[in-house]
């Protein structure tokens, strides 16, 4: 199963871009989507960012993943 995660662009040099998520940057491609910007969401997968997505998206599936880490931290 393949999963992408959403982030936010805080920087962006040529085709890199700076991500934050839960306070951690990195750095990701932006060969597939060379027209995001910074302030904006990508879905990233595999170090590339794939889609530009809106901040009520990213929050919603930041939400349901904070939610499963909660199940699996009970299921321990």
């Amino acid at each position: 199963m393949c999963l992408a995660v959403p982030a936010k662009i805080v920087d962006k040099q040529d085709m890199l871009a700076t991500i934050e998520l839960s306070g951690v940057t990195r750095q990701v491609s932006l060969m597939l989507l060379p027209e995001a910007e910074p302030g904006e969401w990508v879905l990233v997968h595999a170090g590339f960012a794939i889609q530009v997505i809106d901040e009520d998206e990213a929050q919603k599936t930041l939400d349901l993943f904070r939610e499963l880490e909660q199940y699996e931290e009970l299921d321990r």
